[in-house]
């Protein structure tokens, strides 16, 4: 048996028909790529006792700009950049009631932190000494805000904001910082294509969290874009990446290829023939256009949310996801 691997999340059956037909001998369909104008999506949003004591980051200038008029939340969970922020990374990710629940939590998320460092601090120093998501977030930002101003020149200039959920840029310090710039709309954009309450519903209920902490109401209009898993431009780059691979295997073996999407990682010796690795979406323009084009299309859309995201997940008794449904649901564009 042959496979492919494929280290993406988003589960994309509709990328299965673009291939199929590449996949059996004597198709005549035409490969034709989508063209839209699109990029960059959302940040990650955090609060916790130790993040809130933590240093401001540098504000985060875009050269060249006016004063923005749209702002785009980039929703993540985010990476450490380097190994001395690993610590504070896991200790947050421990804490965070909306990811998992843990006996005495405040308690055992520093011990288990503690632990935790040097086995992953060995594990980012293996590939460089630190993740590249800021690096890339920043590259799709860039990309999308450009393509927006083109795009939506009533809504423009835009700008967008980084906001991690674990680490700096925090969510929070991005909020306080659209705040300051006097936006009047914000778009929290999550980068998980598929909804999670553990991922972007932990995000979204962070910008709930920031407001109510803080006693104020947010002087720009809020919505977002919570989640996009089924965008053709997103399915095309998927099924665009597996095309190129399945290119390096034999044509005659190339119908009996296992496409295997993968959240997180593979084992390598699985008793296969051939196993290659799809490339990561980050540098494909046709990525940061599909995200531009989301934006876009949202902000023509005039709506708040996602109508899935007003509904509540069965047995949830978190009362915070319902606070924050209300926060974006009452929001007057």
């Amino acid at each position: 048996m042959l496979s492919l691997r494929l280290n993406m999340a988003a589960a994309l059956r509709t990328a299965g028909a673009l291939l199929r037909d590449r996949m059996v001998p004597g198709s005549s369909r035409a490969r034709q790529p989508w063209r839209c104008q699109s990029d960059a999506a959302a940040a990650a949003v955090a609060t916790t006792e130790t993040a809130q004591s933590a240093r401001s980051p540098k504000p985060q200038v875009q050269p060249g700009k006016r004063k923005p008029k749209t702002g785009i939340l980039m929703l993540n969970m985010g990476g450490p950049e380097t190994l001395g922020d690993v610590h504070d990374f896991l200790l947050r990710l421990f804490l965070d009631r909306d990811l998992m629940t843990l006996p005495i939590q405040n308690r055992l998320a520093p011990i288990i932190a503690k632990r935790r460092t040097p086995k992953i601090q060995e594990q980012y120093r293996r590939i460089g000494g630190g993740s590249p998501i800021k690096m890339w977030t920043s590259k799709q930002g860039e990309g999308m805000v450009k393509l927006l101003d083109k795009m939506s020149p009533h809504t423009a200039p835009h700008k967008y904001y980084i906001g991690f959920r674990y680490v700096h840029p925090l969510t929070e310090e991005a909020i306080e910082e659209m705040e300051r710039d006097g936006l009047e709309r914000a778009i929290a954009f999550t980068q998980y294509p598929q909804y999670s309450c553990s991922t972007t519903g932990s995000s979204l209920n962070a910008i709930y969290r920031y407001y109510n902490g803080v006693g104020k109401k947010p002087m720009m209009k809020w919505s977002t874009i919570d989640r996009w898993p089924t965008h053709p431009l997103l399915i095309q780059c998927f099924a665009d990446h597996i095309r190129k691979e399945l290119d390096c295997f034999p044509p005659e073996k190339r119908s009996e290829v296992v496409i295997l999407f993968s959240a997180h990682s593979l084992p390598m010796s699985c008793g296969v023939e051939n196993i290659r690795r799809s490339e990561s979406l980050n540098g494909n323009p046709l990525f940061s256009e599909a995200l531009a084009d989301l934006v876009h299309s949202h902000i023509q859309s005039n709506e708040l949310c996602s109508k899935q995201l007003v509904l509540s997940c069965p047995l949830c008794v978190n009362p915070v996801c319902r606070e924050t449904k209300s926060f974006f649901t009452n929001q007057q564009l």
